[in-house]
């Protein structure tokens, strides 16, 4: 879950012209690199050799 110190801090980062999409886009991006990190550290993670297998099975 994204905080709010978080959101702030990004929507500080940004430029002054932006849409209302490309906010939620970033916000978006945000939280789901955060749900990454937080697989990562859990252990929920693919193997180079499982991430080749399930490829594999989508470019046929």
């Amino acid at each position: 879950m994204i905080t709010k110190t978080q959101i702030i801090n990004s929507l500080d980062s940004l430029p002054e012209n932006l849409t209302i999409d490309q906010v939620i886009d970033h916000l978006i991006f945000l939280e789901k690199v955060q749900k990454g990190l937080r697989d990562s550290q859990e252990g929920y993670t693919f193997s180079k050799a499982d991430a080749k297998r399930q490829l594999g099975k989508w470019l046929k």
